[in-house]
């Protein structure tokens, strides 16, 4: 979790935090930044596991047949190659291309988990299916905000990217966890995250 990355971090030898690699789920920009550790290699990791002893579910999408995991940085092709042994595939970018898919996986987990949510829904999959207007509508204005906020540029097509994504992945269970490192990116900003931020309430 990530509530553990600090006692983490500090417990590694200082000539050696270079070599640590982040996988976890949400924003850690600020996080990475006060460790000086902005550099350090970073995954985005698509894969799902409904339930403890069950087999991983690989990002393999119908829009995005290659995969939506992927890693930057120094140990980028190391942690590629780790996954290709399990049969799973992982797309190594450099950190241009890394920042908006980082967003875009924010903006998954903060839109389909709040939805759901908020709506009662059992599932990701119900959420995308019943609430289909809404969560749209969440997306759009969560890479409208990330862009002006950080003048990234989504490719066309986010909706798609990540409706599809929720089809392979559609049983997950719904929750709000981690807040300060999910959704609370977006709460700050305000008036341009309304909707999320109303649902919020």
């Amino acid at each position: 979790r990530n509530d553990a990355l600090d006692g983490i971090v500090e417990k590694c030898p200082p000539n050696r935090r270079k070599d640590l690699v982040f996988v976890q789920n949400g924003y850690l920009d600020e996080f990475l930044k006060s460790k000086n550790l902005l550099d350090n290699t970073q995954v985005l990791l698509f894969l799902s596991v409904a339930k403890k002893g069950m087999d991983s579910i690989d990002g393999i999408t119908k829009v995005n047949p290659e995969g939506l995991t992927s890693v930057t940085g120094e140990h980028a092709q190391a942690f590629a190659d780790r996954l290709a042994s399990l049969n799973l595939e992982c797309n190594v970018l450099n950190k241009e291309e890394h920042r908006p898919a980082m967003f875009e996986k924010l903006i998954w987990i903060s839109t389909y988990m709040l939805v759901g949510t908020a709506k009662e829904c059992s599932s990701v999959g119900e959420a995308g299916e019943k609430y289909k207007q809404l969560v749209e509508d969440v997306i759009m204005e969560l890479s409208e905000a990330v862009s002006n906020n950080e003048g990234i540029a989504f490719q066309d097509g986010i909706k798609e990217r990540l409706a599809s994504y929720t089809e392979v992945v559609k049983d997950f269970p719904c929750a709000v966890k981690e807040f300060e490192w999910r959704n609370e990116y977006f709460y700050e900003l305000g008036k341009s995250c309304s909707v999320h931020n109303s649902l919020l309430e």
